[in-house]
């Protein structure tokens, strides 16, 4: 059900964009209920023109129009995106959605003071076809209203998954972080299968079709991931040969190892 409600995008970047895409494609609302700012008019009018949007140039434009504003510009570049808008935004008939990594409501509630509506989420690319998740922030200042429309706008297009203020990081890395993990690993696959003969394309199909199919399985049962690899693996059988050099590559501690990497980055 489409929701009425006007979407302001301050910045609209890749990930501003695919959120943008992914409303729109979903049919949450329609491209004329989009409007948005960035730094390059040019990039954000022909963004916008692929979904019907519209484009503006500054942020006041964006407020004033809008009734969620997405907070979308790199976190360094907040404060000068939103010195204009300041006190526009401290206001019980508009709230704020920040997608910036590394800034919780705590900056946000220094930045703006009393008044303003914030919920801060870090989204995934998988958004743009309304298969995404939203790591969200448990502490917000929505109000209960707000808190519904933000359910019913994001709901159809990604998984909410609320976390508390020190989990934001590692949550974002392991749903924001990952989907290039995962890619590698559609691509290895696919490296693989082309080595014994498969097209590219089929290879790609067969790797990306195979893990979707993998999380919406989880998804659905909830079933340990561990006996979900177990219900592959028969005795002496190939998968788990194909388990077994995995686990003597050190696959698992290789993935560990990259989250940490960012973690400690």
């Amino acid at each position: 059900m489409a929701q009425d409600v006007t979407v302001g995008f301050i910045g609209f970047g890749n990930m501003a964009q695919g959120i943008a895409k992914g409303l729109v494609n979903g049919g949450v609302i329609s491209g004329s209920q989009i409007v948005a700012n960035s730094g390059h008019f040019d990039k954000a009018q022909a963004a916008a023109a692929t979904i019907g949007a519209k484009a503006v140039h500054s942020a006041t434009e964006t407020v004033a129009a809008a009734d969620i504003v997405v907070v979308a510009v790199k976190p360094n570049q907040i404060e000068t995106a939103l010195a204009d808008v300041l006190d526009d935004l401290k206001t019980d008939d508009k709230f704020i959605v920040s997608i910036a990594a590394g800034r919780n409501l705590d900056y946000f509630e220094e930045l703006l003071g009393d008044g303003a509506h914030v919920q801060c989420v870090i989204p995934n690319t998988p958004i743009e076809v309304g298969q995404g998740i939203l790591v969200t922030e448990n502490a917000n200042t929505l109000s209960d209203s707000q808190r519904e429309t933000f359910e019913a706008l994001f709901s159809p297009i990604a998984l909410i998954e609320r976390v508390d203020t020190p989990l934001m990081d590692i949550g974002s890395s392991v749903a924001g972080c990952a989907p290039a993990f995962t890619a590698m690993y559609i691509e290895a696959l696919a490296d693989a299968g082309v080595k014994y003969g498969l097209k590219r394309e089929t290879a790609y199909r067969l790797a990306a079709k195979m893990t979707e199919g993998v999380g919406a399985l989880y998804m659905a049962t909830g079933t340990n991931p561990g006996a979900m690899k177990d219900a592959v693996c028969s005795p002496g059988g190939a998968t788990i040969k194909g388990v077994t050099e995995l686990e003597k590559q050190g696959f698992r501690g290789a993935v560990i190892s990259g989250v940490d990497a960012i973690q400690n980055g």
